[in-house]
């Protein structure tokens, strides 16, 4: 009798410590499935709670109608509406002013830490600080994404004295304030560069300053410039229907569409290449979960056919970056153009 009481004792011990297990295993997998439902519930609102309101999100062209940015917020809203890749309206707000300085000085001081606008950007932002012309830069803001870089082109009314890039630069070279230059503030640069590769002096050409492509077209139909220069997408319609004739194109390699007959400017003997990177920025201390959507939506836009048949119309070459690449790329090419500007004298003293 002592040796069977034994024996079920020991059972009940051994049943009992099994279901002690076992509950505490449907504790700890009750526990742990909990705590993966709550930090999944947790991320999922956080992923929708940036834009899930559906209010509208502004994308500002800091210029007029008819500019490289204000060409560039449109074709991003056309592809975001086209591909349904944003449940919310995003309009476009013309913001023109100082080539991009009044738009972005707009940005800084009344935008700080919202989420509902955002602004295409590129070179202004930063060769209007190195010149002076705006206090603030592209370390002012939340730089969001670079989507792609654009060549600039020179050109000429279709019956222009000027046959090829040389004779106009040559002509310049000579007499700089025989040539008024249509150019926005960014645009400026590369045509003193392409001056200062023939020996002239890029700090006394005669630009005359516009706020975007659409000035400028209006300004050399109507003879008040005698060139421009200013991105390949701005005057691409007056090419193809043969109002404007293109002297050359800063790219490294020839361009095709309506620049495909276009030499570079390497090609005629002038070692400059320059191209301008555009993209998107955000006002300073942006919620870090809006910069991600929009880093987010912007890359998944850019490999759609939409943007490439877009890209490819424009002579647009993608170039994406986000994060610490386009953060790098950024510091580059703003010591690049800061060298640029004392070479034509154009760097603030």
């Amino acid at each position: 009798m002592k040796r069977l009481k034994t024996k079920w004792s020991s059972l009940f011990v051994v049943v009992l410590s099994l279901l002690l297990l076992l509950v505490g295993c449907s504790s700890n997998s009750s526990s742990n499935s909990s705590s993966n439902e709550e930090k999944a519930e947790t991320s999922g609102e956080a992923k929708e709670s940036v834009y899930s309101d559906g209010k509208p999100v502004s994308i500002v062209a800091p210029a007029s109608p008819g500019s490289g940015w204000d060409l560039t917020a449109r074709a991003l809203v056309e592809v975001f509406t086209k591909e349904k890749l944003v449940d919310f309206p995003v309009p476009v707000v013309n913001e023109a002013g100082a080539t991009g300085a009044v738009s972005l000085s707009q940005l800084v001081t009344s935008q700080k830490g919202k989420a509902d606008k955002i602004s295409v950007t590129s070179t202004p932002i930063m060769s209007n600080y190195l010149r002076g012309l705006s206090d603030y830069s592209y370390e002012d803001v939340t730089m969001i994404a670079r989507l792609m870089t654009e060549y600039y082109t020179v050109v000429v009314p279709k019956d222009s004295e000027y046959q090829t890039l040389t004779d106009l630069l040559e002509a310049i070279k000579a007499d700089p304030q025989s040539v008024a230059i249509g150019a926005s503030g960014d645009d400026q640069l590369p045509f003193a560069l392409l001056l200062d590769a023939v020996g002239g002096d890029g700090s006394a050409i005669k630009f005359i300053s516009y706020e975007g492509g659409g000035e400028i077209t209006n300004a050399i139909l109507n003879g008040d410039i005698k060139a421009a220069m200013s991105g390949i997408s701005e005057f691409s319609a007056q090419i193809d229907a043969g109002e404007f004739r293109a002297l050359g194109v800063t790219s490294e390699e020839r361009l095709g569409g309506v620049m495909a007959d276009v030499p570079t400017a390497i090609e005629q003997g002038i070692d400059v290449t320059f191209g301008n990177w555009r993209g998107v920025m955000g006002p300073p201390d942006m919620p870090e979960e809006a910069v991600a959507y929009w880093a987010d939506v912007i890359e998944k836009a850019l490999q759609t056919e939409t943007w490439k048949d877009l890209a490819e119309k424009n002579q647009w070459e993608t170039t994406f970056m986000k994060g610490e690449e386009f953060q790098t790329y950024l510091d580059e090419t703003n010591e690049a153009y800061k060298k640029g500007l004392e070479t034509t004298n154009q760097l603030k003293k």
